[in-house]
């Protein structure tokens, strides 16, 4: 059976008994602390929490996934994967385990031409918690499984939690016996490799207290008990199409075969390079969806996720196939063709995947050759020093710098002999997450704990937001938050965060910046609100001071906004939606949008494109939006269904999430897209747009900046009088500018050339004098002395080997110079053949002189150079060179 008949008959089967099919959401998280959506339950969140309510009492869906923390163990195992889709069917205080567990069964093991799978229920075996009677009793006396088959197990294996204080419960799972050539009798309590998890039941029906782990408190059952179920999409295709291992079902396997026609393999002949193999299936096809879903190879979050899979690919590749070749183009289209059945949106978004991807691709393999230099002056610095540790802060750097994945450092030192100092990699990596997440919890979520606001937004609910027709409303203060604490007041001078149960404030989202204002309570005090984000979907946090008085829970407030600074973002946000269109236009419809910011006469635009756009492409971009500005198109906003929308041809964004009704912002035929924030009325209000200049951001992703309005009005007069003053003191007309310019320019950088050829050959001169300074040391002679003054770093490593070379080949030769460039210290030995013969290598002597210096060096036995950070241990430096030398 397809993977894909899986699907529709699961949807299906539960569509029949009442559920509402909710379509996947993306698998950028909404909830803040997650990064990416790692299991099927997690879009119901807050329908399990009480934060939502839900328009059904019943749903089914099948959810993208994406885990990492296992991410090395796949294509070692038969089960983990990157990407991953579960099979689910949910209850919101409907039914509980009398109907979820007979649901589940009949869908299991009902006949393929009825509907269900088929799968025989003599090879089925159920496992339930230790003390959950009910659950057992429905199995054996209403399903008639037999007792033998039904095990209990502990907390670890069937209990289920969030990990913090909430809803938990009991689970009941269902297992497929493989048959004994995948390992020993007696259920899964004796081997889960030859029996296999393919369904999990939770029953939330007891909430938790604080605890660690799987010790914690159970405080009282739920007021509505839910169901949560799941089925590994990928593990259930596996058993329905009798094949070994989630690699080499239909949709993975396609990917897996054709990488291995492509770089000469044989799947099955070979465990290692059969694991590289599912490496690569795996990895493409987690790509494509994560690429489909808005997310950027990037160094953070998703983006750094993406960017390490597909570098693990490319690797792999190119290992299997010993070529630097470009293989992930073919094998992203395999993967989209192979998805397209249950992700038909895939085939509009083909055209940005292969961008992005193929950019990673080209971008990696510079990106290769310029990290393995480095990896290679680390090494050769490693041994020169007489080290056999490849240092965890040059791995850092290959990572942090060159995106290496720490298992490439690793084979690379292997290779040479070395081991890596993993634990100071690990140190420096976890210092970097901690700075990050610090910065994006000052930034966003001031110093509250994220358990704070479900707390509030459980009392308080769902902000309504009047902000599309309102700029002030008469509101109430539902919540109040002081140094990361609820608290029922604030004084003046508090830095606060405020829940109003209506507000006019546009929270940050979308590109589109925060409001700012004033709460006022009568004859009592005033708020400045100078930021409002939403730390969960539907909850408004209002953050500012205290300007004066005081503002207490419940207080009824007047909320007013920032009006002249709101119409600024709205011109703003609406040439936003202009200048997109414009760009598709211009580039055809890969130059998708990839991040914006909208703020009070500036924006930024960020979108997809291999190459610079060029100044006359700009100039037809600008010039085509304000063409649409005088034309004065009405601005009109609707909210219609998704369906409705994606029917009329609004354009979706990558990387947003979007409900069953959204709202459209349609400027008549030009363009048609959906956005939740504010705008124009019409075109004409934008005044004018100016381009300011375009710039890569990123692998494939280009930015441009623009003023609006007055702003742009402002940038105008800026430049004509510029171009004024300029023309005036050339005494050239306006319009010859651009060739006066041109050639004032090229005669400076001609003249510079001249002046740098001249002062590099008059360091040059001095050789014959310094080399007439060679003293005895030991059985070499040796030249340890400063450059002339002026001297650059490639000076340096000139002057030094032309004094070698006037030292001859008879005798060993040592020449060691420092010079202060751009004041930091560096310093050059050479060693002739001689030298070298003698035992006295150029590597080492530098690596002696750099630490004199406070720094470190490397390089060949014959030439070698290091630096320092202390300009006053130069002639320090040259000594130490001096006693090593006389040492031999």
């Amino acid at each position: 059976m397809e993977t894909a008949e899986i699907v529709r008959r699961f949807l299906g089967f539960f569509e029949k008994k009442g559920h509402t099919v909710v379509p996947s959401a993306s698998l950028i998280a909404e909830d803040p602390t997650l990064l990416l959506v790692p299991a099927g339950m997690v879009p119901f969140k807050p329908y399990f929490l009480g934060q939502r309510t839900p328009s059904y009492d019943t749903a089914t869906s099948v959810q993208k996934c994406i885990r990492t923390k296992d991410i090395e163990e796949v294509g070692k195992t038969s089960r983990h994967a990157t990407f991953f889709q579960m099979l689910g069917n949910f209850s919101f205080g409907d039914y509980f385990k009398e109907r979820a567990i007979p649901l589940a069964w009949e869908l299991v093991t009902s006949p393929v031409e009825e509907g269900g799978f088929g799968i025989d229920p003599e090879r089925l075996w159920v496992t339930v918690y230790l003390d959950d009677d009910e659950a057992e009793r429905i199995w054996r006396e209403d399903v008639g499984v037999d007792p033998e088959r039904i095990q209990r197990m502990g907390k670890e294996e069937n209990y289920w939690d969030m990990g913090v204080p909430g809803p938990c419960g009991p689970c009941s799972e269902i297992f497929y016996d493989r048959g004994p050539e995948y390992g020993v009798e007696g259920g899964p309590a004796a081997d889960e490799n030859r029996y296999i998890e393919i369904w999990n039941l939770v029953f939330m029906q007891y909430e938790r207290g604080e605890g660690s782990g799987k010790d914690y408190p159970i405080l009282g059952e739920l007021p509505k008990k839910n169901i949560d179920t799941g089925m590994g999409l990928e593990r259930l295709a596996a058993v329905l199409q009798g094949v070994d291992n989630i690699y080499e079902t239909d949709i993975i396997g396609r990917v897996l075969h054709r990488a291995a026609e492509l770089t000469g393999s044989v799947y099955g002949d070979d465990h290692e390079r059969d694991v590289m193999l599912r490496v690569v299936a795996d990895h493409v096809r987690s790509a494509v969806m994560l690429v489909g879903d808005g997310v950027k190879p990037g160094n953070e979050k998703a983006g750094y996720v993406l960017r390490r899979i597909l570098r693990r690919s490319i690797r792999n590749l190119r290992l299997l196939s010993g070529t630097d070749a470009f293989f992930l183009h073919d094998l992203t289209a395999v993967s989209i063709d192979a998805m397209k059945d249950i992700y038909p949106d895939l085939l509009d978004k083909a055209d940005v995947v292969h961008g992005v991807i193929d950019t990673e691709e080209r971008n990696f393999a510079d990106t290769l050759r310029a990290g393995t230099t480095l990896f290679g002056r680390a090494a050769e610095r490693t041994r020169a020093q007489g080290g056999t540790v490849f240092s965890g802060a040059d791995a850092f750097q290959l990572h942090d710098t060159y995106g290496f994945p720490i298992d490439l450092t690793l084979e690379m030192a292997a290779e040479q002999g070395l081991s890596v100092d993993e634990t100071a990699f690990r140190e420096l990596m976890q210092r970097q997450r901690d700075t990050a997440k610090a910065d994006a919890k000052a930034k966003k979520l001031g110093n509250a704990d994220i358990s704070l606001y479900a707390g509030l937004h459980e009392n308080a609910g769902d902000t309504d937001f009047l902000g599309y027709s309102d700029t002030e409303s008469e509101s109430s203060v539902r919540g109040i938050v002081v140094d990361g604490e609820g608290v029922p007041s604030a004084k003046e001078g508090d830095k606060v965060e405020i829940v109003l149960d209506r507000t006019p404030f546009y929270a940050e989202s979308g590109g589109q910046i925060a409001d700012t204002g004033t709460l006022t309570v009568d004859g009592r005090g005033v708020v400045d609100v100078e930021d409002v984000q939403k730390p969960l979907p539907g909850l408004f946090m209002h953050r500012g001071t205290v300007r004066s008085g005081e503002i207490v829970l419940d207080d009824a407030v007047r909320a007013r906004i920032d009006v002249d600074r709101r119409r600024a973002i709205e011109r703003s946000h609406s040439a936003t939606h202009l200048i997109h269109s414009a760009l598709r236009n211009a580039l055809g419809p890969s130059a998708g949008q990839a991040g914006s910011e909208n703020r009070p006469g500036r924006l930024r635009f960020d979108f997809t494109a291999d190459n610079a756009l060029g100044a006359e492409r700009i100039n037809e971009v600008e010039e085509e939006v304000n063409t649409v500005l005088s034309d004065d198109i009405v601005v009109r906003t609707e909210e219609k269904s998704l369906d409705e929308a994606l029917d009329m041809g609004a354009l979706a964004m990558f990387g947003e999430k979007y409900g069953d009704r959204v709202r459209v912002v349609e400027m008549s035929d030009y363009s048609i897209e959906l956005c939740g924030g504010t705008h124009v009325g019409s075109t004409s209000r934008l005044g004018i747009v100016k381009l300011l200049g375009e710039s890569s951001i990123g692998s494939g992703v280009r930015r441009v900046e623009a003023a609006v309005g007055a702003d742009a009005f402002k940038r105008l007069s800026k430049e004509s009088a510029l171009v004024g003053q300029l023309s005036e003191q050339l005494k050239t007309p306006r319009e010859e500018l651009p060739e006066r310019i041109d050639a004032m320019v090229s005669r400076l950088r001609s003249a510079e050339k001249e002046i740098e050829r001249l002062r590099a050959a008059q360091v040059l001169q001095a050789a014959g004098e310094i080399a007439s300074g060679a003293r005895r040391h030991g059985s070499a002679l040796v030249v340890a002395t400063e450059a002339p003054e002026g001297a650059s770093g490639d000076d340096l490593r000139k002057l030094v080997l032309d004094v070698r070379g006037r030292l001859g080949e008879e005798e060993p030769v040592v020449v060691a110079m420092t010079a202060v460039p751009k004041d930091r210290p560096v310093v050059v030995v050479a060693a002739n053949k001689a030298a070298q013969k003698a035992g006295i290598k150029a590597g080492e002597l530098v690596g002696v002189a750099a630490r004199a210096l406070g720094g470190g060096g490397g390089g060949k036995p014959d030439i070698a150079q290091g630096g320092g950070s202390d300009p006053a241990k130069a002639d320090e430096a040259l000594r130490a060179v001096e006693a090593r030398v006389a040492s031999f």
